[in-house]
């Protein structure tokens, strides 16, 4: 398998865990809707998207989360809402 097949069916394997986190999170929230917030510290995937010797060591996070939403999103698994400044997710219902 070529390199970038390997790391698309890595990424589309971190959705599959992704959207079952948000899906098992509904429930504790009464309007069904999973703060970002939420998944990025349950899964603990709020990751640095800035190398170590940047003049800003803490970068910019929750990069992984928002590429994995949006893949779910594209794909019309995941919605997305926004409430002020902060976002939220839900699994579509069909």
């Amino acid at each position: 398998m070529h390199p970038k097949d390997k790391i698309h069916a890595l990424l589309r394997e971190c959705c599959g865990e992704v959207l079952a986190y948000v899906k098992e999170r509904e429930s504790h929230y009464s309007d069904g809707l999973v703060p970002a917030t939420d998944v990025n510290d349950g899964l603990q995937i709020n990751f640095s998207a800035v190398p170590k010797r940047s003049k800003d060591p803490a970068g910019q996070k929750g990069w992984l989360f928002a590429t994995l939403a949006r893949m779910l999103e594209d794909d019309e698994l995941l919605e997305h809402h926004k409430k002020g400044s902060r976002s939220y997710y839900r699994v579509v219902r069909r």
